[in-house]
């Protein structure tokens, strides 16, 4: 059976297609603190606020955020926190990013990737320290690039761990990492059609896979993901996404695939939904660790297959899954 070629590099504002109808959008996303400019107790409006906003980038900046784009998440018991404490947090993404792929051509190809993240960097700081009246009431936004659109940050991390730090590995290991981690991916796209709302080892393997050699693929239910006991948000419905762990057997693979998955979101040929997924390297060495969380999870956990394949758990608990690329293609031969 012969391996796919694994993904080219991308630049950052390319799209890129997957498998299964699958494809990688670039973004731009941007987190966003909001803390009280003024001596005001009031709650801030969410829906002013996010008018107030548009309305700053539109005319500061020339860039078009829809209202569904930018996500706030006010603190709860505001009079019980301190006047320094955020009163909310939040993100926005950009996704039209016509005017800068134009602008950012005219240096020449070869400096896109650099003056994308010199762009990124000053729009930041632009944006930074701003701020808003909202009919009288004065807020103050923070804004930072989250951890998992920054690739040269992660590498940096990694670099330094290797270099000064042991965490997750033992000093006889070869501390290079390989593994990825991806939150918030809607179950279904992940699912065999027609068959489960679950996440199907078969169909996830198929789709990562195009990003090199898979060591090991861990796929669990993410039901906790952007929750805070501090904030004022509705309770999440179980089962809707899913959390994926990927292995790649070389550290190359690793770094290509951590590159292109970062900054970007997934989206779904037919479906209007995009998954504005979060991603970033294991630092704990999740499969070198799970051997007791396999243990205690055979407590309660039904084994419906061979080899390291699991799947379909019941009631409240998280859906754990395993696979090595070897028993994908047995089960493949075996369908």
């Amino acid at each position: 059976m012969s391996h796919r070629e694994p993904h080219k590099t991308l630049l950052p504002t390319e799209s890129s297609d997957l498998e299964s109808g699958l494809s990688l959008t670039p973004r731009i996303k941007l987190n966003l603190t909001i803390h009280r400019a003024d001596k005001s107790v009031s709650p801030i409006d969410e829906w002013k606020f996010k008018r107030s906003f548009i309305d700053y980038l539109r005319k500061s900046h020339s860039v078009a955020v829809p209202e569904e784009d930018i996500k706030v998440f006010k603190y709860r018991d505001l009079k019980k926190r301190k006047r320094e404490d955020p009163v909310a947090r939040g993100s926005f993404i950009v996704v039209d990013l016509g005017f800068l792929s134009k602008r950012l051509r005219l240096n020449g190809e070869d400096a896109i990737g650099e003056e994308f993240l010199k762009w990124r960097k000053e729009f930041a700081a632009e944006i930074d320290g701003i701020e808003l009246n909202l009919e009288g009431v004065k807020f103050r936004l923070s804004v930072e690039v989250p951890e998992g659109d920054d690739f040269e940050g992660m590498r940096k991390e990694w670099e330094e761990l290797a270099a000064f730090g042991t965490r997750g590995y033992s000093r006889s290991e070869k501390q290079q990492p390989d593994t990825i981690i991806l939150r918030g991916l809607p179950s279904r796209w992940f699912a065999e059609p027609r068959v489960s709302s679950k996440p199907s080892m078969l169909v996830t393997h198929t789709i990562f896979s195009g990003f090199g050699k898979i060591r090991n693929l861990d796929v669990s239910e993410d039901n906790d993901i952007g929750e805070d006991e501090d904030e004022d948000g509705g309770n999440l419905v179980t089962g809707l996404n899913c959390k994926i762990v990927v292995q790649f057997e070389s550290h190359k693979d690793f770094c290509n695939a951590l590159k292109i998955l970062s900054g970007r979101s997934l989206n779904k040929q037919g479906s209007r939904l995009r998954a504005d997924y979060e991603v970033t390297w294991d630092r704990d060495g999740f499969f070198r660790n799970s051997r007791n969380r396999s243990e205690q999870s055979k407590r309660w956990m039904p084994v419906t297959d061979v080899g390291n394949y699991r799947n379909e758990a019941s009631g409240r608990h998280a859906q754990v899954s395993r696979i090595s690329p070897d028993d994908a293609r047995r089960k493949r031969l075996k369908d």
